[in-house]
């Protein structure tokens, strides 16, 4: 298949590679900046609700596009985003997005909706994707980012997010103030949920809604977000839908406008428009931890604790062999970070759990199996530290394993029984049924549901190799298997006797699966 020019003579395109493509590009359409590091954002410092101003530190100067803005009182923000700094008891990022371009954007906070007296000012990321014959139009994203730091823990706030002409604090906008609480300084009990795979529809609508019903600290999502490069291969003739961002976003604020968006990187969020890595409409749209080692060469690696939880999110196109387009782009300096960081958790005695997320599967049966890169690379240093538990998406189902050892089964783990990883292993889960179209498993597979558990009859599947063939192997690790829409919901428990309940849960509020993971048991 010929490989479209995007606006390059053919000839020229066909002689470049991704990474000359997108300079040519952007040196040549790009009427303004398309990419801003992730750690480039407005920072302020909120010293709580005493009466004291909230002061804007190293505020960037205007975009470009701030300079021809119409006027605000006829835009109106939409598709707020949370999600933690670095330190979730103390920072929150806000991000959402404008339809065109608007002067002085700012965020107001306050102990109350109706006091937001305190105002910081807000930085835009302007993102433009040129038209290409035929196919689509030209587009102008705007995205607006705001960093809120020196918070209280475990206090809520109110916000509202606006820019000249359109002032949240006014009377007529006032529906749209949201709030968010920060983390408690202590551990206490609190709930998280996970999926990967969510897309645009009313699968993925359902699920935020129900979702939302388990009053989630933070939502984890495991990649490939909305689906704007539909054929997720990280080349250079992959289209993209730009717009779909933001139906996206419309679609997610009623969560993320009050629960943090923790997001990291599947292959369909490569998107080699923007920048020669794919990243860089990543970098626009989310404001994410700068607690990774590079967050502006990597923006969905990254890590932070929450109560007696440390967090992982890593970026798996990094070693998957079944799609190879970034293979090896941080040349082993993420998984060196991981081996760091893996540690540094273990040791910090406030954290009783490890969890891990990130795209592509270690342990799956379904349509893409398993990661061979993933279990080279990292699934040695999750036995090593003895990770509890490690979420993917990419297999549009709901598979879970037993407590996988030395890649066997350390110890079976049928519905409604525990765990404990410091003897059994790591259980791995499938998160991928967060809205887009499902996948099945491999013929005669019979699908499991609580309490009626296939276990005895191993699985036929196989597993990536560094050469993209297709390893065949039979697997007995395979426990809990769903075909259907689901979402993962993990109640955490400090104290004495520690515990990660985890359960599975469809958009209509079944349970088709739960467990227990307990340390040192």
């Amino acid at each position: 298949m010929d490989i479209p020019d995007f606006g390059i003579r053919a000839d020229l395109a066909r002689r470049l590679s991704m990474a000359e493509q997108y300079e040519y590009l952007r040196t040549r359409l790009s009427r303004r900046r398309t990419l801003v590091t992730a750690g480039a954002v407005a920072s302020g410092l909120l010293t709580g609700c005493s009466g004291r101003d909230v002061r804007s530190a190293s505020a960037p100067a205007a975009s470009p596009a701030a300079s021809t803005a119409v006027s605000g009182a006829v835009v109106a923000p939409f598709g707020r985003h949370l999600a933690f700094g670095a330190d979730p008891m103390r920072q929150m990022r806000i991000s959402w997005q404008v339809p065109l371009a608007v002067r002085r954007p700012f965020v107001r906070v306050g102990p109350r909706p109706d006091e937001l007296g305190r105002r910081l000012e807000a930085e835009v990321r302007d993102l433009t994707t040129p038209a290409l014959d035929g196919v689509r139009p030209a587009a102008e994203q705007y995205y607006v980012h705001a960093a809120l730091d020196g918070l209280r823990p475990g206090t809520t706030y109110y916000y509202g997010v606006g820019h000249e002409g359109f002032d949240p604090a006014a009377p007529a906008h006032r529906a749209t103030i949201a709030s968010f609480r920060t983390a408690p300084a202590a551990p206490e009990r609190f709930t998280f949920t996970a999926f990967g795979d969510q897309g645009v529809g009313a699968e993925a609508v359902a699920n935020n809604r129900v979702l939302l019903r388990q009053d989630p600290a933070f939502h984890l999502h495991a990649g490939d977000i909305c689906y704007a490069n539909d054929k997720g291969r990280g080349e250079k003739s992959d289209l993209y839908d730009a717009t779909r961002w933001d139906r996206f976003l419309k679609q997610t604020e009623p969560v993320a406008r009050s629960v943090p968006w923790m997001v990291t990187t599947g292959n369909h969020d490569m998107e080699a428009w923007y920048s020669p890595d794919g990243y860089g409409g990543q970098l626009a749209r989310f404001s994410l931890p700068d607690s990774g080692f590079d967050p502006r060469t990597a923006p969905g690696v990254y890590s932070f604790t929450y109560g007696n939880v440390g967090v992982v999110a890593l970026d798996a196109n990094d070693v998957s062999y079944e799609l190879p387009a970034n293979l090896g782009v941080t040349e082993g300096r993420q998984t060196r970070w991981l081996a760091r960081k893996l540690a540094q958790l273990r040791a910090a005695p406030e954290v009783d759990f490890v969890v891990v997320f990130f795209h592509h599967c270690a342990y799956s049966t379904s349509t893409h199996a398993s990661d061979g890169g993933v279990r080279a690379e990292w699934v040695p240093l999750f036995a090593r530290h003895q990770v509890d538990l490690v979420i993917n998406g990419h297999n549009h189902v709901y598979e879970r394993t037993d407590a996988i050892k030395g890649g066997e089964v350390g110890r079976p783990v049928p519905v409604g029984e525990w765990t404990d990883p410091t003897r059994d292993g790591t259980v791995y889960v499938t998160a991928g049924g967060g809205g887009k179209e499902l996948y099945g498993f491999p013929a005669g597979v019979p699908e499991s549901h609580e309490g009626r558990t296939a276990r005895d009859e191993p699985v036929d599947s196989f597993r990536w190799t560094r050469s993209r063939d297709r390893k065949a192997e039979t697997v007995q690790w395979s426990r809990v298997r769903y075909r259907g829409f689901s979402f993962l919901s993990v109640e955490a428990q400090a104290g004495a006797a520690p515990k990660l309940k985890v359960s599975a849960l469809t958009p209509e509020g079944t349970r088709v699966d739960h467990f227990e993971v307990r340390r040192g048991r």
